[in-house]
């Protein structure tokens, strides 16, 4: 057995052979995730869905490594469209409302493939 430790989530999985997140040490490093809707196993069409799965699916990927948003501390942002961007920081305020303890974060905006409209991969440090 190695070293690192990986973590899936149900109804969410990448196309290539790598898993949603893997460990070594107490760091954590999500893959790209993406806004599927994980009871469906589908993406939805539209921007402001995939957000919102986006963000369930981060949640229930990082109850599975035994984290929570508190254990965050860079996330990136790959946006098709800078309009979903509102939409993110709506999101991100829930997550972190607090001005003075929230992580390190960096939006791209740039086209992203097979209708995807929005990924995010953070870095954690377990407790």
């Amino acid at each position: 057995m190695g070293r690192r430790k990986t973590f899936e989530i149900p109804g969410v999985a990448h196309a290539a052979p790598i898993p949603l997140a893997a460990q070594v040490g107490n760091i954590v490093a999500s893959s790209a995730l993406m806004g599927v809707d994980a009871s469906t196993g589908k993406l939805p069409e539209d921007g402001v869905s995939q957000v919102k799965h986006l963000f369930a699916n981060t949640a229930a990927l990082l109850r599975a490594a035994g984290l929570s948003a508190d254990d965050i501390v860079s996330v990136s942002v790959l946006l098709a469209d800078n309009s979903l961007r509102e939409e993110i920081n709506r999101y991100w305020l829930e997550w972190f409302p607090d001005a003075s303890d929230r992580p390190a974060r960096h939006t791209t905006v740039h086209p992203l493939p097979g209708g995807m409209q929005a990924q995010i991969q953070f870095t954690a440090v377990a407790p």
